[in-house]
């Protein structure tokens, strides 16, 4: 049989096949429910700091903490939505509620135009020198900054900026120099006419250590903190989504269900991992053309997803933590001091300078705490305490991952 003769078979099979998922938008991240299970206090606290706008005032600045998975977001786009659908209907003032994740921007520049084409800026120059304009590139961040708050004059705009993912501008801040933050949470000081106030999301409880202590206090008037789910929590999450991603409400087995919402709730209570753990549950079942999900097809998803984020993240490191993770693989006996003469030894191959062995010691205790490694103080004895460390991700995976890469070539 040709190729295309088996592709041609496979695509009738599938076709032709058993479907249990009714709606697979309902297991994405991106969809927004209608009602949001164990959040009514956050969501009734967020809209409490937001109604001074329906008041034509100016709300706090609000900053929201909480794990991956919490629903943070989820909560402050429905609110959002309502204050937006509410003042639509009476029409009484210009309103204008602007989302954007901080991480999906590799530039402060490139976020302050994310920011300031919702508010309706085009990248165009227009025809006319009447119309105010945002070009994607050309000018300095104080300049974009200033088109940004000009605009917000002109239309009298009472505005929210929701920064998610705000950890990752403080970052761009200290890297750059440029403290958009600072000039974000002093706006007002410049509008006479219309508000600026700024809603940070964050997954980093400790992000405002890096922050300058002036923006510290104007940033977090008012602070939000999501707490973890609980297993019984995800599970009544996962049967709502049952309820409307499902062709049936049985389609998943309760010792399925049972064992994705433990799965899920030791990994601190993510709700959005046991959401993507269910639906690439019902695709494997769907292959086998298993009219049910089974708790055989949550440990076959919990697997490959898994392997995914270990791949993902790998892919995401900088040279030399990947060469570190590396090191930590070629090492025998496991100490930070050999793991540092591998590396220098990697680097010396690859025409690398290579970091300071106090600087290893730092990323391997970052590469700790992202699980890409685990790391243990042995004794020993009248020479002190040292630190063994292991790789928490497999031989081979490292080796599929880094293979295309020429630099590798003759490490693996």
């Amino acid at each position: 049989m040709s190729d295309d003769d088996h592709l041609k078979n496979l695509l009738n099979f599938i076709k032709q096949g058993k479907t249990i998922i009714k709606d697979r938008n309902v297991l994405h991240f991106s969809y927004l429910p209608t009602t949001i299970l164990h959040r009514k206090n956050e969501q009734g606290k967020i809209l409490q700091s937001l109604s001074p706008i329906l008041k034509h005032s100016r709300p706090s600045n609000l900053l929201i903490y909480g794990k991956p998975g919490t629903g943070k977001t989820l909560v402050v786009k429905k609110i959002l939505k309502l204050i937006i659908d509410d003042n639509a209907k009476e029409n009484k003032f210009p309103i204008k509620l602007v989302y954007t994740n901080s991480k999906d921007e590799m530039t402060l520049y490139g976020l302050l135009v994310s920011l300031g084409s919702q508010l309706g800026l085009k990248s165009q120059k227009p025809l006319t020198n009447n119309e105010d304009w945002l070009p994607k590139t050309g000018l300095s961040i104080s300049m974009v900054f200033n088109i940004i708050i000009k605009t917000i004059i002109k239309n009298k705009f009472n505005t929210v900026f929701v920064i998610d993912e705000i950890d990752n501008l403080a970052d761009l801040v200290s890297k750059t120099g440029k403290d958009i933050l600072y000039q974000l949470t002093r706006a007002n000081e410049r509008i006479d006419q219309g508000s600026l106030t700024l809603i940070g999301i964050s997954n980093d409880l400790t992000f405002k250590e890096r922050l300058d202590p002036r923006v510290i206090s104007s940033l977090s008037e008012e602070e939000i903190i999501f707490t973890n789910y609980n297993a019984y929590q995800l599970k009544e999450i996962l049967l709502d989504r049952i309820k409307h991603a499902f062709v049936d409400d049985n389609s998943v087995e309760e010792s399925a269900l049972n064992l994705c919402s433990a799965l899920a709730g030791r990994e601190h209570g993510d709700a959005r991992r046991a959401i993507d753990l269910l639906r690439v549950a019902s695709e494997i079942a769907e292959r086998e053309q298993s009219s049910t999900i089974k708790p055989h097809h949550i440990k076959s998803a919990y697997r490959k997803m898994e392997e995914d984020k270990e791949i993902t993240t790998l892919k995401s490191y900088s040279l030399h933590e990947k060469l570190l993770i590396l090191s930590v693989l070629k090492a025998k006996k496991f100490y930070t001091g050999e793991i540092y003469t591998i590396y220098k030894e990697f680097c010396k191959k690859i025409s690398q300078k290579e970091l300071t062995q106090r600087r290893v010691t730092q990323l391997l205790s970052e590469l700790e705490l992202s699980g890409m490694v685990s790391g243990r103080i042995i004794s020993q004895g009248i020479h002190g305490r040292t630190k063994k460390y292991t790789s928490s991700i497999s031989y081979e995976t490292v080796v599929n991952t880094l293979k295309n890469d020429t630099i590798f070539y003759d490490l693996i």
